[in-house]
């Protein structure tokens, strides 16, 4: 199997599947993604997540704010696995959200732990790590917020962030109260849309 032209291994492939199965019977239940999104799940979803893996592949810790369908945080927790070292704590406050992560974990054999925590609070229970992804969460500028306490000042940090058409005005936004470096992934799912890689974090005001 491949996503995006990244070779799968067949356990890899497996926990995929499970993970598929698994969120189409939870959103049956509870909103986990838009649903006029569920039909092209695998090209939309993991494949789109899929590649935050593929930029930065190594047995690392990450934290992925605002988890919701485990999208990417799980899918990069799977790919984790097969390396058998790394590991995504997973932020989500909503309890019936964070509850099928924590299902999809433990289902899958994922590498990671889910923190049903606000965004805001998780510093307290995470003190570090090497990168930071979030999608469809917020703004540019909230998003850079949400990941300073983790990022500001340690320049070998990365946070990976999904973003639509509209990105250049968020980074214009951005700049506004931050410096970074930034890399602009073009996404391979998606057109016009993007993937920014974020490190030398700086707060101006």
């Amino acid at each position: 199997m491949e996503l995006n032209g990244l070779r799968v291994s067949r356990e890899t492939q497996e926990r995929l599947q499970h993970f598929a199965e698994l969120f189409t019977k939870w959103a049956k239940a509870i909103n986990l993604v838009a649903p006029s999104t569920m039909g092209d799940m695998w090209s939309r979803h993991i494949a789109d997540s899929a590649q935050i893996f593929q930029i930065s592949p190594h047995p690392q810790t990450w934290i992925d704010l605002g988890s919701g369908g485990g999208f990417p945080g799980v899918i990069t927790a799977i790919f984790l696995t097969e390396q058998q070292q790394g590991w995504v704590h997973l932020v989500e406050s909503n309890n019936k959200k964070a509850a099928f992560l924590r299902t999809a974990l433990r289902e899958t054999g994922a590498r990671g732990e889910v923190h049903a925590v606000r965004i805001e609070d998780a510093p307290v229970a995470i003190a570090a790590c090497d990168a930071i992804s979030a999608r469809a969460l917020a703004d540019l500028d909230k998003l850079i917020e949400y990941a300073a306490p983790w990022m500001a000042g340690k320049e070998n940090n990365r946070a990976y962030f999904h973003k639509g058409r509209d990105y250049r005005r968020e980074i214009q936004k951005a700049h506004g109260r931050w410096t970074f470096d930034l890399l602009e992934h073009n996404s391979a799912v998606e057109q016009d849309s993007v993937i920014l890689e974020i490190s030398n974090l700086q707060r101006l005001v």
